[in-house]
């Protein structure tokens, strides 16, 4: 057995002992934000989507009339139009 190998292992596991350093004296950090112009546009967006009416109650009265008198008609080819429009940008988005 060879003694000093063991002597210079130990060494090493000596050196890699925890060395704390004292935190640096008047030093000041300050974490700062920046909003791009595109983050403001989303922001005042929001603020106009959420200050706005969910639903516009003279269109939904109008159609709930037009049931009611079981005149409110809904074209087959409208529908269908809207449809595709809706699949084309869903799969333009999942890409």
């Amino acid at each position: 057995m060879r003694i000093e190998a063991y002597t210079q292992v130990q060494q090493l596991y000596k050196n890699t002992q925890k060395v704390t350093k004292a935190p640096k004296q008047n030093a000041s950090f300050m974490d700062a934000i920046q909003i791009s112009s595109v983050g403001k546009d989303i922001q005042t967006a929001q603020t106009a989507v959420a200050q706005s009416s969910d639903i516009r109650s003279e269109k939904v009265e109008s159609i709930k009339a037009s049931i009611e008198n079981g005149t409110y008609n809904v074209s087959a080819d409208d529908f269908a139009d809207k449809l595709l429009e809706r699949y084309e940008a869903y799969n333009a988005l999942i890409g």
